[in-house]
């Protein structure tokens, strides 16, 4: 088993192989990231092209895919007959475009989002996401599952990275749109800590919401019966009003008053806030 990228991700990854049992050969293009590990028995190899050498299995966790690129074009003449499991985080056609640059060296080539952070790997409830050859997949499931729970989406390898790229997006709005009511609260003698049932309560509600809308989207359905865009819009607007009075950016609440007046210009006013799927898809 090698392991290549020893940031927090894949340290935590090369030492649940470890606690596992498995033999780790470890490269960080950084030196001096892989101490703990070899003291735990790893095996700190000088260059990438011997980490590859050294297994059949690789796992990649590199910041982005121009650094999987920069170290492919690097290892090159040993990638043949090699399993690559990449999870790095980029789009689903750059998971693609590795995928066929392996291909075209004799490699097999995994796409993983990971769906939590390094604390959680190593626990059988946390979860990746995979795509790519499914014969590759099953052969690797046992030294995958290592890491966490194993979500096979598909044979086409852009596809676990559009579903980590997806739940990134609501993961990063949602986290974000917590900060910014958290600001809204201080500023006006509101603690975080005197917030956290009120916003714990909004969160816990959301489930519903998409269980109710999740269907209606599927089926085209966007009747304002339970909201509407203009309502949306006004209360955005007593929020960014607010925000704004408390001396705090408006321009988080301002962005999605935006998208709910486009709605409302286009003729969807009264129709449900659900609207914005097709309004996002055609911008």
């Amino acid at each position: 088993m090698t392991v290549i990228g020893l940031g927090p991700m894949g340290r935590a990854m090369a030492g649940a192989y470890l606690d596992a049992g498995y033999a780790v050969t470890v490269w960080n293009r950084t030196a001096g990231r892989d101490g703990e590990l070899v003291a735990r028995g790893a095996e700190s190899a000088p260059s990438a092209r011997v980490a590859v050498a050294a297994n059949e299995l690789v796992v990649l966790s590199l910041t982005d895919y121009d650094a999987v690129f920069a170290v492919l074009d690097a290892v090159a003449p040993v990638l043949k007959g090699k399993a690559v499991v990449n999870l790095s985080s980029d789009t689903p056609e750059r998971a693609r475009e590795a995928a066929r640059r392996l291909a075209g060296l004799g490699a097999g080539h995994l796409t993983g989002g990971v769906q939590v952070p390094p604390s959680g790997i190593g626990s059988p409830g946390s979860s990746t996401f995979y795509s790519g050859p499914v014969e590759l997949f099953q052969r690797h499931r046992a030294a995958l599952e290592v890491l966490t729970g194993a979500d096979y989406r598909g044979d086409d390898p852009g596809l676990a990275q559009l579903y980590y790229q997806i739940q990134m997006d609501l993961f990063w709005t949602s986290l974000v749109g917590y900060l910014h009511a958290t600001a809204i609260a201080e500023a006006n003698g509101i603690t975080a800590e005197q917030f956290l049932p009120y916003l714990s309560s909004t969160a816990a509600s959301l489930p519903g919401f998409q269980a109710f809308y999740a269907p209606r989207i599927a089926a085209g359905d966007h009747r304002g019966d339970v909201d509407r865009v203009t309502m949306a819009l006004a209360s955005i607007e007593h929020v960014r009003h607010t925000a704004e009075a408390s001396g705090v950016d408006g321009a988080l609440p301002a962005l999605l008053a935006d998208a709910f007046r486009r709605g409302a210009e286009s003729g969807n006013g009264a129709a449900s806030l659900t609207t914005l799927v097709g309004q996002f898809r055609r911008a």
